[in-house]
């Protein structure tokens, strides 16, 4: 019997305890990480808030000329001729810093929008890690998911509405929008709270495949490159470069999700009965090809974010769990 009972012992010391959904508790993983709940969940917000207000600083002309060729429609009232027709266009009626219009509504939203996304990233991934530190297949998808569609609904939904309206309101000839808070007022004032969850479904389905392939790419690049050893470090060059491979993976997956989620938010939104409808009126109006609008700027723009947004976020989560215990 004691034999028998020593032996539980010792089966039992050698076996960590198994959380409900099959995992070991994070006190007990050595390396991994800290708590995603508690301390990367919050270190996350705050590494993503403040990689997501420089990342915008640097990108966003490209984010610029995107919306205004997805927003520009064949027949009489098409305005540019491609990317490089936009910029020359609106630095010489605008001048330079006309291809930051709307930057402030972006910047805005840019750091809450990041501190949700990792935030919320680090959280399910904590929530999802097996024993050895790593993330299935799953596991990846869903914590990315996850990432996007809280980022959609907290975040990017009001801010890209916004941000849509007054890149659009200056495609006319006399622009009535005369600064953020001026903007919102009036867009609250005329179409209600509602005003500024235009699209909200397309959002979500961009937002959420969106972050569901980079985080995939992102980590199985990170898994790759470690072989097997979860403390080896990724050079922040290499970071960049897979980040440039998830963006560029994102773009090709939902470009036709980002023209009909734009062309919801734009001030001609009326016109579509809903996200199907607006997805049918291009398919019919437009052709297929109308789907990949601005894809070449998207493509240049997202890889580069991706790409930094990535290697910043990465040095401050190495700062943050150097001196933040």
């Amino acid at each position: 019997m004691s034999s028998i009972v020593g032996g539980s012992s010792n089966s039992s010391r050698r076996q960590p305890f198994q959380n409900p959904f099959g995992r070991r508790p994070w006190m007990e993983q050595s390396g991994a990480a800290a708590p995603a709940g508690g301390g990367t969940g919050l270190k996350g917000i705050v590494a993503g808030g403040i990689t997501g207000g420089i990342e915008i600083c640097i990108t966003f002309p490209t984010e610029y000329v995107k919306t205004q060729l997805q927003l520009d429609e064949k027949g009489a009232t098409k305005q540019y001729n491609g990317i490089a027709d936009c910029v020359k266009k609106t630095v010489k009626t605008n001048g330079f810093f006309g291809l930051y219009r709307g930057l402030s509504v972006l910047l805005y939203g840019s750091i809450p929008k990041s501190a949700v996304r990792f935030g919320a990233f680090e959280t399910f991934k904590g929530q999802l890690m097996e024993p050895n530190g790593t993330l299935s297949t799953s596991g990846k998808l869903l914590a990315g998911l996850g990432a996007g569609v809280a980022e959609a609904i907290l975040a990017v939904t009001p801010m890209e509405t916004v941000k849509v309206k007054f890149i659009n309101d200056q495609r006319s000839g006399n622009p009535k929008y005369k600064g953020f808070f001026h903007g919102v007022g009036m867009i609250v004032k005329q179409e209600g709270f509602s005003g500024v969850y235009k699209g909200l479904t397309a959002t979500i389905m961009k937002q959420g495949s969106n972050q569901a392939i980079r985080f995939y790419v992102m980590e199985t690049l990170k898994e790759v490159y470690k072989g097997g050893d979860q403390s080896k470090p990724v050079p922040k060059m290499v970071v960049g470069a897979f980040g440039a491979v998830a963006g560029a993976a994102s773009v090709f997956g939902n470009t036709p999700i980002d023209v009909v989620k734009t062309r919801m938010q734009g001030l001609e939104a009326a016109k579509y009965k809903n996200t199907v409808d607006c997805a049918v009126q291009i398919w019919k109006n437009e052709g297929p090809m109308a789907f990949y609008k601005g894809t070449v700027p998207r493509l240049s723009r997202v890889c580069l974010d991706v790409a930094i947004t990535f290697m910043i976020y990465d040095s401050f989560m190495d700062l943050f769990n150097k001196f933040w215990r």
